[in-house]
């Protein structure tokens, strides 16, 4: 039994073929493209579990295929493949939405860890886990069937990953989360570096959630993370 359909998008063909035998070997599906423009078609084309996009593409960017599939489909994983160490490309790809993204080169195993976290993502959440789809500290509320976000009955507009965060710390109000908390939970991460996204991802929250309006709700506990209290 498959344990999952897997979609490669990567033009450098000696990378995806090793990256096709060894998920093979591990028992998955997977299909191959090597353009931006042939990974969107495939992608549009038959049902993909997860996508392994990688960023420097020709014809159409990874970047900008991410962009395609999400402005029709929010639900499948994907994961970005980055030679780029800069973090600006990073938050990029995270914006656009992202779940995740690792940096060539890596190892196997790392990929295969980052696979299963994404696979099993979408059934952890159980049936009345998702009735409750409404999250509320004091006069912030999300909405989480609508995505929608208000505070004081006006919307707010926030970029995939920014409701992911949020969604998090409401999930876990008042209590204290560590940057380790909040990389493996929002973004997917296995490992302790990197820990600048954090920084700069709550920056941005704060500017919508909290600096247009009198009571700031994100508060920092030094040295340790980050708490969302009324």
């Amino acid at each position: 039994m498959s344990k999952g359909r897997i979609l490669i998008v990567e033009d450098e063909r000696k990378i995806a073929r090793l990256i096709q035998l060894e998920l093979e070997h591990e028992g998955y599906e997977t299909g191959m493209a090597y353009t931006g423009t042939e990974g969107l078609a495939e992608f549009q084309e038959h049902d993909w579990d997860l996508l392994l996009l990688d960023v420097m593409l020709p014809e159409l960017s990874g970047l900008e295929v991410l962009r395609r599939i999400r402005a029709n489909d929010d639900q499948t994983p994907v994961i970005l493949l980055t030679a780029r160490d800069a973090l600006p490309d990073k938050v990029s790809g995270l914006d656009l939405g992202a779940n995740d993204y690792i940096t060539k080169p890596f190892q196997i195993e790392e990929l295969f860890a980052r696979i299963r976290v994404w696979l099993r993502h979408p059934a952890s959440t159980s049936p009345a886990e998702q009735e409750t789809a409404t999250l509320q500290l004091g006069n912030l509320v999300v909405n989480e069937k609508t995505r929608e976000v208000t505070r004081e009955n006006e919307a707010i507009e926030l970029t995939p990953k920014e409701y992911d965060l949020l969604v998090y710390m409401l999930q876990n109000k008042n209590q204290v989360l560590s940057f380790e908390q909040l990389l493996t939970n929002v973004w997917g991460f296995d490992y302790y570096g990197d820990t600048n996204i954090v920084y700069v991802y709550i920056r941005y929250l704060r500017k919508k959630i909290d600096a247009p309006f009198s009571t700031p709700y994100i508060q920092t506990v030094r040295g340790v993370g980050y708490m969302l209290k009324e």
